[in-house]
């Protein structure tokens, strides 16, 4: 394949990344396909100082609606119950999905790298997030090349110590982001995009 083939291929991948919200428990890659993306970018989503900070849990099936219904639990808890009507459809559209991937980042060994190189040390958690979303963007963007939809939800720390503890997660691991994903049943909305001269600038 040629690069200027690949370029293009990879230019139509980042283009068709969007956020699905309407999805559907139809898979349409295995189960073995996807535990691959997601190695191959933990693999491979650069890291700063080569920490390789970032941890993965891949929910599917009825794991997948485990996650879902305790979020839904925890948030009929804060969110009052004549105002909840919104939220729940938020949370049966996520739960309607094949399967959630749970993004992490380990504490330990960011402390780690704060206590070997001091003069950073406050740099690192910083770094640690900037990796995190560039592997959130890899998976997202695989995932979508297969023919899922998928969305980035932020309902950490909320659901932190349910999710820890349904699925032993280690106390180092501190939860970043989750992303439902499914077979999309409605096209993304519509997006705009403010005009590139305001947001780039190139100097020779």
């Amino acid at each position: 394949m040629s690069n200027a083939s690949t370029q293009v291929d990879f230019y139509t991948a980042v283009q068709n990344r969007r956020s699905y919200y309407a999805i559907s428990k139809e898979s349409v890659a295995s189960d073995e396909r996807i535990q691959e993306i997601v190695e191959f970018a933990v693999k491979h989503v650069p890291s700063s100082f080569n920490s390789q900070t970032a941890r993965v849990v891949v929910l599917l099936g009825e794991q997948h609606d485990t996650l879902w219904n305790i979020t839904t639990e925890t948030l009929k808890g804060i969110v009052p119950e004549e105002k909840f009507a919104p939220t729940q459809e938020k949370m049966d559209m996520f739960q309607a999905g094949y399967g959630t991937i749970l993004f992490f980042e380990d504490q330990s060994i960011i402390r780690g790298f704060q206590d070997q190189f001091a003069a950073y040390a406050e740099n690192f958690p910083i770094w640690s997030n900037q990796s995190s979303g560039m592997l959130q963007f890899a998976i997202w963007t695989a995932l979508e090349s297969e023919g899922f939809g998928a969305t980035l939800q932020h309902y950490n720390p909320l659901i932190d110590e349910k999710v820890a503890a349904e699925w032993n997660i280690s106390e180092d691991w501190k939860l970043i982001a989750q992303m439902p994903f499914g077979k999309p049943t409605a096209p993304a909305g519509d997006k705009e995009f403010a005009p590139l001269d305001q947001r780039v600038k190139v100097y020779k």
